[in-house]
């Protein structure tokens, strides 16, 4: 019995050994481990979601907007009744860039559609299998699909917010750099499906916008960056740099709505992009939570509605998006 345990715990020891020289050299063992705990925690999030989910929201499921990969789609959500042109919100989910899913994200699409909106949710292909910027390429591909689908869908094609939380929040900013500003597009090869009169805002929960250099030493984002670019010298490659867009700021950005908690280690980024926006002239609603609110706020509260700091985040999304159709 003692050498089976030695045997045993040899031979575990020689996998987590195994493992950890992996990482030396590829992402995919710790993205995969990763992925897991973030979907499981996703799954839980929008299983606490259904109570609170409203009756009277229609759903048009499962749209492929780029050929025959079943990963690029969309989910869209609209209140009940014949699709007619409102405010379009497309969400472009987090997940480090290596998790998540479009129906993770599917209830509170419906809690914030019922406000009177048109939710898509796009998914993308994620990393590390994908490498930036497919995933920016392919939910502006998704933008020209909605523009063209627009009578069929519910979506005004005149009012566009990109919006997202977490990673979702770069991939956001990014593709509304690519409409604001020609040069940047043809600096990424990428020509944008909207154009600037069609982005009418900004919601970003929870955002990402720029690399710190200590970022290199944790291990969880180390692990996504490097998943996402494709490189271990994420820090230092020139091409990745381009998907950090801070700045690139100016006054030509719609209203954006920014929202973090206080427990969140990204709020110094929120208040960075806010203070920058609003430096330029843009119209910044924020509500970004002070260092002594109690309880503390953690990363991606707003989707904890059991909260009364996610229910004001819910109330105040929805009345900027309403106010973004009185333009």
């Amino acid at each position: 019995m003692i050498l089976w345990l030695v045997g045993v715990v040899g031979v575990v020891g020689v996998g987590v050994i195994a493992l950890a020289a992996a990482y030396v050299f590829t992402p995919w063992p710790r993205a995969l481990y990763l992925r897991h705990g973030f979907d499981k925690d996703s799954d839980k999030t929008a299983q606490r979601l259904a109570p609170y989910v409203p009756f009277g929201v229609a759903a048009i499921l499962d749209q492929p907007y780029a050929g025959g990969d079943s990963a690029l789609a969309l989910d869209l959500y609209h209140p009940e009744g014949p699709p007619q042109a409102r405010t379009t919100v497309v969400w472009i989910h987090g997940g480090g860039w290596l998790a998540g899913s479009k129906e993770q994200f599917g209830n509170y699409a419906r809690i914030l559609a019922a406000r009177g909106f048109t939710v898509a949710v796009v998914g993308y292909s994620l990393a590390p299998e994908a490498t930036y910027p497919t995933q920016v390429r392919q939910v502006n591909t998704a933008l020209g699909y909605l523009e063209r689908n627009a009578a069929r869908l519910g979506v005004d094609p005149s009012r566009f917010v990109l919006a997202g939380d977490s990673a979702g929040t770069q991939i956001a900013l990014q593709l509304a750099t690519l409409v604001l500003q020609p040069s940047y597009a043809q600096t990424m090869g990428i020509p944008p499906t909207l154009t600037r009169d069609q982005l009418a805002g900004l919601l970003l929960y929870c955002g990402i916008y720029r690399m710190e250099k200590e970022d290199e030493e944790i291990s969880v984002l180390a692990t996504e960056y490097w998943s996402y670019s494709g490189t271990r010298n994420f820090l230092r490659d020139p091409y990745f740099a381009t998907a950090w867009v801070m700045d690139r700021v100016n006054g030509d950005y719609p209203p954006a709505f920014i929202s973090i908690g206080n427990a969140d280690h990204l709020r110094p980024q929120s208040i960075a992009l806010a203070d920058a926006l609003e430096k330029n002239g843009v119209r910044v609603d924020r509500l970004i939570f002070p260092e002594d609110h109690t309880p503390r706020v953690p990363h991606e509260f707003q989707f904890e509605l059991e909260r009364p700091e996610a229910r004001q985040a819910l109330d105040r999304s929805a009345a900027f998006l309403s106010s973004l159709a009185k333009r």
